[in-house]
């Protein structure tokens, strides 16, 4: 008889320095290999140089939470199959998979970067991000994009 599945979120705790569980699940999303020490290293490191270029003002965990809010879909497309067809749907996209989609685009940008250290690859993806750009503001447009365009096939949505 297996076990009753559990929220992993009610026993994240909230990450050392900022006291915040979104920073802590990022940090978890970096985390390779079970090394958290390293990814907690990688994401201060970080978050130390978007201190550094703002000066203080506003903070980096601000910066941290409001690259992420701008990288978030609201809507992303579906693959629907309606009599033999497959269709591009359109969808609203619920908040926990808002957030997974946004850290996995940020970390994959930060990650396909080459030559430089993490820490300051993932510092100028958070800081562009911020600012709304970076690839992975790219990658949410032509999401955004993609189900403009197929709007016509909206109603598929039930």
């Amino acid at each position: 008889m297996p076990r009753r599945l559990v929220k992993s979120e009610e026993f994240l705790r909230p990450d050392p320095v900022y006291g915040s569980k979104q920073l802590s699940k990022f940090i978890n999303c970096i985390m390779t290999d079970g090394r958290k020490s390293t990814a907690q290293r990688v994401v201060y490191q970080a978050l130390d140089l978007i201190e550094g270029r703002t000066k203080g003002n506003p903070a980096a965990i601000e910066v941290f939470e409001k690259a992420i809010d701008n990288v978030k879909p609201r809507v992303e497309v579906r693959s629907k199959r309606v009599g033999g067809a497959n269709y591009q749907v359109p969808m609203q996209v619920n908040r926990r998979r808002q957030q997974s989609l946004a850290f996995r685009w940020i970390i994959g940008a930060a990650r396909a970067e080459r030559g430089k250290p993490m820490a300051q690859r993932l510092a100028r993806e958070l800081f562009d991000a911020f600012n709304g750009e970076g690839k992975a503001m790219s990658t949410r447009d032509q999401t955004h994009r993609m189900a403009d365009a197929n709007k016509a096939f909206a109603h598929f949505a039930w």
